[in-house]
């Protein structure tokens, strides 16, 4: 989730004319997943056309999924519940088999992320709430993957790489490094820093455009 003090980040201005195409979510054939992560992603794409969610992978599996194999042992997704109540979905997420990892329902509603486990796979799965701002704009831009018949949403790999200098841990910063080398010429430099311009503003910071430069090369 990207806040700041206490209020959402703010979307940020494209930086070029956005075609027909551009404002479909694209498909592409997926990366090869370990079986727990495939099976979990089934569930969640599942209960999203159920519930009528829109939702989206980050971290490691997008990374995974962009094509840089990356172990991770866990899930990271956002789910936009709209004007419903996060109870609901946690009653959705048991109903399709993802067993709730806290005891404080408070929890949830302060930190916007319920930790579950998806059964049948044993899969750590984070769920965070999307809140107003970037995050929808991050849900409008995704990038759609087909996973045995089924839709999976991803971050966009601007949006992932700003996502990643926003974290800024090692691990992060060097998929930064190997997403931006994969993806060379293809990759929108200009969208990236339009996002991190208002990411800066927002965090009262500017260290993540130098950050972004001295790993793009």
């Amino acid at each position: 989730m990207w806040m700041a003090r206490g209020r959402p980040i703010r979307r940020a201005k494209t930086t070029s004319k956005r075609t027909a195409a551009s404002r479909r979510p694209s498909r592409k054939r997926r990366a090869p997943l370990a079986a727990p992560h495939a099976r979990a992603l089934v569930a969640l794409a599942e209960l999203a056309r159920r519930e009528r969610l829109r939702w989206y992978v980050f971290d490691a599996q997008a990374v995974n999924l962009l094509g840089y194999p990356r172990a991770t042992a866990d899930l990271d997704v956002t789910v936009d519940l709209g004007e419903r109540d996060p109870a609901e979905l946690v009653a959705a997420l048991a109903r399709a088999g993802f067993q709730p990892r806290y005891s404080d329902p408070e929890l949830v509603v302060s930190s916007r992320v319920i930790p579950t486990t998806h059964r049948a796979s044993g899969l750590p799965v984070d769920v965070v709430l999307a809140g107003p701002g970037l995050e929808q704009q991050f849900l409008d831009e995704v990038v759609v993957m087909e996973l045995d018949g089924h839709p999976i949403p991803i971050l966009s790999i601007e949006n992932l790489i700003v996502t990643k200098l926003i974290a800024g841990r090692p691990k992060d910063l060097e998929d930064v490094r190997e997403l931006v080398g994969r993806a060379g010429a293809k990759l929108d430099r200009a969208k990236v820093e339009s996002v991190l311009v208002v990411v800066e503003d927002a965090l009262a910071t500017d260290e993540l455009i130098p950050r972004f430069r001295s790993l793009r090369g």
